[in-house]
Order: structure tokens, then C-alpha cells, then sequence
């Protein structure tokens, strides 16, 4: 199945997305946690400024 969702996101209108992996603070703890999306290439700057 995952082989599949690949083939998907490499042809077409997949090529317009991007995973993006962002370090965020967590707020019950003193640790970091990870804050993962997929977004379009034109709003990854956004992703990455908000808090």
C-alpha cells in the first residue's frame, strides 16, 4: 500500500506537496515534541513562522 501512495504523490498534482517536519516547544513538559504536516510548496514558509 505504501508503494502505491508514492507512485501517487511522484506523478500529477503530488508533486505540489511537501511533508514538513517542524520542532515545536512542548507545553506540559520541559522536552520538544515534532509537529508533522503535508502542505502545498507555496505555504511551507507559513508552516514553518506560526508557533
Amino acid at each position: 500500500m505504501a508503494k502505491k501512495v508514492v507512485a501517487t504523490l511522484k506523478s500529477g498534482k503530488g508533486k505540489e506537496f511537501s511533508k514538513v517536519i517542524k520542532m515545536v516547544k512542548n507545553p506540559s513538559s520541559s522536552g520538544y515534541m515534532f509537529k508533522e504536516e503535508v502542505v502545498h510548496n507555496d505555504h511551507v514558509k507559513d508552516f514553518l513562522k506560526e508557533k
